[in-house]
């Protein structure tokens, strides 16, 4: 009895965790389900696996050009990700190992503009892109998320743990300030950066409203929107739905789970 009294606090605190997990992937378990289901069967509500699935495969491939549509999105993804974490993480590192008067000025105008919301800034960046010639690209998809104020602050807070004395002694080997940039600290801080990219290509990935003002044409769409397009039709075919959703999934979950120790050490902010 004494034990049970002891353990009690640590089954109720498994039990409330589960229950969070349970609730956290139903919704993947649930989709997982419902590719195997015809569009009635659905709707109905069922939630167990049925015989459809082979057939919701077929449909989603014949309706779209996957290959051609993964490529886009991998595209946008991974360049819009690198000349992220480039251009980011020079502020960041600038920021916190430069000094002038100015220099908290200019960072907290930075910061200012997170409070902008990004519906604030469409029709603008839309007529910028127009008059640059740039819409229906994938580089119009890429610009506006390069220089990220969120990743700008984490890279600079994350420069803090970063040891001076590293920086220091390259100077007094001779070494100019990109080289210690690229040799010293990108190699100390790649947990930092590991993180980063987790993130960063999760929300290029999963960009959704700024492609489809940008993009016009079939041949230039992304996963995210083909499969919008599909659940947005008059008599959408959820199980179709139900297995482009899942594909479009994947890479974010590989990404993730690839990474996900050297994500928890940059969220941390451990350098090594």
């Amino acid at each position: 009895m004494t034990t049970l009294r002891r353990r009690l606090p640590d089954i109720v605190q498994y039990s409330v965790l589960s229950l969070a997990a349970f609730l956290s992937i139903f919704p993947f378990i649930w989709m997982v389900i419902g590719a195997t289901n015809t569009t009635s069967q659905i709707i109905r509500g069922k939630v167990t696996f049925g015989t459809a699935l082979f057939d919701n495969i077929a449909s989603f491939f014949a309706q779209v050009d996957v290959p051609l549509v993964f490529w886009n999105s991998v595209k946008i993804a991974l360049v819009g990700t690198a000349l992220t974490l480039l251009v980011s993480s020079l502020a960041g590192y600038g920021f916190e190992m430069f000094r002038s008067k100015l220099r908290e000025r200019v960072y907290t105008v930075i910061l200012l503009t997170l409070m902008v919301p990004f519906a604030a800034l469409m029709i603008p960046l839309f007529m910028l892109m127009g008059q640059a010639g740039l819409l229906n690209t994938h580089i119009a998809i890429m610009l506006p998320m390069i220089a990220s104020a969120f990743i700008i602050f984490y890279f600079r807070q994350a420069s803090k743990a970063f040891p001076t004395e590293l920086r220091d002694a390259a100077k007094v080997d001779g070494l100019k300030e990109w080289q210690i940039f690229f040799y010293i600290y990108v190699p100390v801080m790649r947990s930092t950066y590991a993180a980063a990219f987790v993130i960063v290509f999760m929300l290029n990935w999963n960009n959704y409203l700024w492609p489809l003002i940008v993009l016009q044409s079939n041949d230039t769409k992304t996963i995210t929107l083909v499969v919008s397009s599909l659940a947005s039709a008059y008599s959408p075919e959820y199980g179709t739905v139900m297995i482009g959703t899942i594909l479009a999934t994947l890479p974010t979950l590989l990404v993730f789970f690839a990474m996900q120790r050297q994500f928890v050490q940059g969220m941390l902010g451990s350098v090594k």
